[in-house]
């Protein structure tokens, strides 16, 4: 019999009650360091008071009245966003995957109204992820995406990852943009080089098309600047926006120039709950703080001590981990051990990660995370990774038969006490 939630998810069996900053709490009582907040959701980490206070405040007001009429609220994050980005005009969404959505027809209606109307394909590349819809799927073009869902939407042309020569080729006469994440987070955590990055604005400014980018995962801070692109000093045509920019309420965004979106006219798209007062109630407070320069030079602070204890970790453990790769506080770790592996022992050892492609684990913690903090996700890796090894070496394999099942991990410290509140800045 099929459960009552459809069972499109292999979930780990965990079920979290309460968070706290950086951590979860589990049903059992058991304090989780979360180092994949909600997939790069939880910018501000979990319960920020901030975020308590822009949602509750909301809420006791005004929770939706549609878009037939005006929204402080969404004026007032459309003008934040406006004022820190490359960007005249936003549309909001309630997802990275309907920010997809608009970003295609965008592309495609710029180019229609501009008297190109062949132009309608949009190159993408090789392990990316745009979202699950139909458009998404078209657009990363994986097996794993695609297979039974055909026929797929049409217009999407995919290229290898990091094959600049290859680009350059398959611009023709029906190309209207190029799609690429600047740090792919689902297909492995590949940052795609400031260079190449350049090379596509290059390219674009000469045959007449757009750069699209997604910012879904690496944006909001997640890299060290606001957005991703900034390190390589060039800006977007179309930026799709999501994950951060709530802090954990449902919110995502298009963020265009204004020739770019010059075909979407009244009535040429629409969502009933996208940017509903709730939701940019909650990302004004998101911006006011990730917006500050101070706040990212915590990011980038925090960055380095991080990765330096990763590439501590890496060296100890070389027959679990590859090497240590990503920008800002969007980490992976490359496994030699199977990544799956890697993260069932982090749930012995009470430490989240998320698993991605080519066999990485994603580390995507609070960009408020502590320096404390960070000491002890290392602690609960390097048990992890102990676990994994001593699994290896005895072929037993027997911590994954489920979350704490077998031996208990031990985590060699001291259990200490946490003032999560009172760490916030």
């Amino acid at each position: 019999m099929i459960p009552s939630v459809l069972p499109t998810y292999n979930r780990a069996p965990l079920n979290f009650v309460k968070g706290e900053g950086s951590w979860l709490i589990e049903a059992d009582g058991r304090r989780f360091l979360d180092l994949g907040s909600g997939i790069a959701v939880n910018a501000l980490g979990h319960a920020h008071p901030a975020l308590v206070e822009a949602l509750t405040s909301q809420a006791q007001n005004l929770w939706h009245v549609s878009n037939l009429y005006e929204i402080p609220q969404q004026q007032a994050l459309a003008d934040k966003l406006v004022a820190e980005t490359f960007a005249d005009t936003v549309f909001f969404t309630n997802s990275g995957t309907e920010a997809c959505e608009l970003a295609v027809k965008m592309a495609r209606k710029y180019h229609f109204e501009k008297g190109t109307p062949e132009k309608v394909e949009i190159i993408t590349f090789e392990g990316s992820f745009h979202g699950r819809s139909s458009a998404g799927i078209a657009a990363a073009g994986s097996e794993k995406m695609t297979k039974g869902f055909g026929p797929l939407l049409p217009g999407f042309v995919h290229l290898p990852w990091g094959d600049a020569q290859a680009v350059a080729a398959a611009i023709d006469e029906n190309t209207a943009a190029i799609l690429v994440e600047p740090v792919q987070g689902e297909g492995g955590i590949r940052p795609m080089p400031d260079q190449d990055l350049k090379d596509l604005r290059a390219l674009c400014d000469e045959h007449g098309i757009l750069l699209i980018l997604d910012e879904v995962q690496c944006g909001v801070g997640r890299t060290g600047k606001l957005f991703a692109h900034e390190w390589a000093g060039i800006t977007p045509d179309i930026m799709m926006v999501a994950k951060g920019i709530g802090g954990g309420f449902p919110l995502g965004a298009v963020l265009a120039t204004e020739n770019a979106a010059s075909g979407m006219t009244a009535g040429t798209h629409g969502s009933t709950y996208g940017g509903n007062p709730l939701g940019c109630a909650v990302g004004c407070a998101v911006m006011d703080h990730v917006a500050a320069p101070e706040f990212l030079a915590e990011v980038n602070r925090k960055a380095g001590l991080l990765r330096q204890k990763l590439e501590g970790l890496v060296a100890s453990h070389p027959e679990v981990f590859e090497e240590v790769r990503g920008s800002g506080l969007m980490l992976g770790l490359k496994c030699k051990a199977v990544n799956a592996e890697v993260v069932k022992a982090g749930y012995a050892a009470e430490v989240i990660t998320v698993p991605a492609a080519d066999n990485v684990i994603r580390l995507l913690p609070a960009l408020t995370i502590s320096d404390a903090d960070i000491e002890e996700a290392i602690l609960r890796l390097e048990a992890a990774a102990t676990a994994v090894e001593a699994a290896r070496s005895s072929s037993s394999h027997k911590y994954l038969g489920g979350v704490g099942a077998g031996p208990h991990v031990s985590l060699s410290r001291k259990r200490r006490q946490y003032e999560p509140f009172s760490r916030y800045p």
